[in-house]
């Protein structure tokens, strides 16, 4: 059995990394949380890239890319592991 990875899981990931990221230009660890019935852990390194954007409010620098050095992407339910069809290149377009 092969698990679907949807685009609120996508969602879901994109805005743990995000977080965990911070104001980094590097990050390397792992994010373990559950979605509906499943556990997920996403271990990765990751270079960021980012640009500044200029709001009313004032500049930020926003994540502009990610760049994986290594990852590995698990999801496991009271069964076991589930093999799954993560792609980090998916992820990358929900930043």
């Amino acid at each position: 059995m092969m698990y679907s990875v949807s685009t609120d899981l996508y969602l879901e990931v994109a805005s743990r990394l995000r977080s965990a990221i911070g104001v980094g230009s590097y990050y390397s660890g792992t994010l373990l949380f559950e979605f509906g019935e499943l556990e997920c852990r996403l271990t990765a390194s990751v270079l960021v890239y980012r640009e500044r954007v200029r709001y009313p409010e004032g500049d930020r620098d926003e994540i502009s890319d990610l760049v994986p050095v290594w990852w590995e992407f698990h999801t496991t339910d009271s069964t076991g592991e589930i093999l799954n069809d993560f792609s980090f290149s998916e992820l990358r377009s929900h930043f």
